[in-house]
């Protein structure tokens, strides 16, 4: 949630910046609105409180005095006054509702380091590693979902029949292959990162925190009698970790890394674009996230794109990095890196990481602050987070790179460890 006095006393850049992330200016006029509103509301409150206060211990002044008729007939004013009141607090509540609901469904601002634009057209490739055009160039490669059917540890057909479109059912070295990525990203990130092992199921208040609530209500699930929303990604819950808290700045950055089953309602139906592992709407994730002061964010932002970038190169595969525009930017962060594998069965290129900012738009939903001293007002921490390693679509690469013509699948060898020595896969 943005800080509601930038609609006030920095209305015209924050205006500005929102315009970036195809906010339109009516709505910013409508919340600066309904803040306002509010303002003068409590304004208009407050002074009947005041009045009330004043009136009663009048009474009893008058009381004392020996003033009996003037003292009966101000007591008799502040029941209608106190009706009065319960009436403003009531319109009260309702105005200050609307206010909140307002801005929680405005985005975060976009750092102005962000490139221009409002598609991903425009966003912008820092650098490509390991991609050479030429190798795949004339070269025909099959698709993920071919190969595994091929050696039997993918299994479309069955996932349909249990769950239906857009699930993925691994079987044998193809789940083994799975779990070994798993181990590997949580296995080199283990000396940086404090590991969590979160629930999968939240209260709704955590995920308005992160911004999932109320804005993508739609594309979460939720468990309505318990009122428990499944996790989207680890961020929701290793973000909200401190919710409430004020952590002294000697234990600052938090850094936290989480293996969770992520949940979401992915958009789009069956088809080129959903084959395989390449959209699902359960997925497996190791989610990095850091929790920091202000000053620390630049350096820990370039920490953790490092971080996305390690797994990667080290299972040899190609990949870019690229700065997202402002308008492509997601909803809760101010500025994103996106890493991108090259899949050669579908000619595209895979996100398998998003690394973003956040400012203290997550934190100061959850109220997670820190104190640089005792003496100073605590301060709002600011949030950042990136998968480590999106396990289905980096499985995805791993099978169509690692294919070879006597159609068995050479396993990275980074991975050979958490495979038992397992060099390859065939079909058995």
């Amino acid at each position: 949630m943005l800080d509601q006095n930038l609609f006030i006393n920095d209305y015209e850049e924050t205006k500005r910046r929102l315009l970036r992330k195809k906010v339109s200016s009516d709505q910013v006029e409508q919340i600066r609105k309904a803040i306002l509103d509010r303002k003068n509301f409590v304004g208009e409150v407050d002074g009947l409180r005041a009045e009330i206060n004043e009136k009663s211990k009048q009474v009893g002044v008058f009381f004392q005095q020996g003033k009996k008729d003037e003292a009966e007939n101000l007591k008799l004013s502040v029941p209608q006054l106190k009706k009065v009141l319960d009436a403003k607090e009531h319109e009260l509540k309702k105005i200050d509702e609307k206010r909140v609901q307002l801005l929680l469904r405005v985005p975060n601002l976009p750092d102005d380091d962000c490139p221009d634009g409002f598609s991903e057209d425009c966003n912008i490739v820092l650098r490509t590693v390991g991609y050479e055009k030429s190798d795949y160039d004339g070269k025909d490669f099959k698709p993920h979902w071919e190969i595994g059917e091929e050696l039997g540890i993918f299994d479309a057909e069955r996932a349909a029949k249990l769950s239906g479109a857009m699930f993925a059912l691994l079987r044998g070295d193809g789940a083994r292959l799975h779990r070994a990525l798993i181990q590997f990203a949580l296995s080199i990130n283990s000396e940086k990162n404090e590991e969590i092992l979160p629930p999968h199921f939240v209260r709704p208040d955590m995920m308005m925190g992160t911004g999932t609530l109320p804005k993508f209500e739609d594309d979460a699930y939720r468990f309505r009698d318990d009122d428990l929303w499944a996790i989207p990604t680890g961020e929701v819950p290793l973000t909200n970790f401190h919710a409430g808290e004020i952590l002294s700045i000697e234990d600052l950055p938090k850094r936290y890394m989480a293996y969770t089953l992520c949940f979401r309602r992915e958009a789009g139906s069956a088809g080129k674009d959903t084959r395989g592992m390449q959209r699902l709407h359960e997925f497996h994730k190791v989610e990095l996230v850091r929790l920091c002061t202000p000053e620390m964010v630049k350096d820990e932002f370039e920490l953790l794109v490092n971080d996305a970038e390690r797994p990667l190169k080290m299972l040899g595969l190609p990949y870019r990095v690229l700065d997202l525009c402002g308008g492509d930017i997601t909803f809760s962060s101010t500025r994103v890196h996106d890493l991108e594998v090259y899949s050669p069965g579908t000619q595209s290129w895979l996100e398998v990481s998003s690394i973003g900012t956040f400012s203290d738009f997550q934190t100061r939903r959850g109220n997670s602050r820190f104190r640089r001293s005792d003496k100073d007002k605590p301060e709002f921490l600011h949030s950042l987070n990136g998968s480590g390693l999106a396990a289905p679509r980096v499985w995805a690469a791993i099978v169509e790179h690692g294919y070879q013509q006597d159609g068995s699948i050479k396993i990275p060898d980074v991975l050979v460890p958490f495979m038992g020595g397992q060099t390859e896969i065939k079909r058995k």
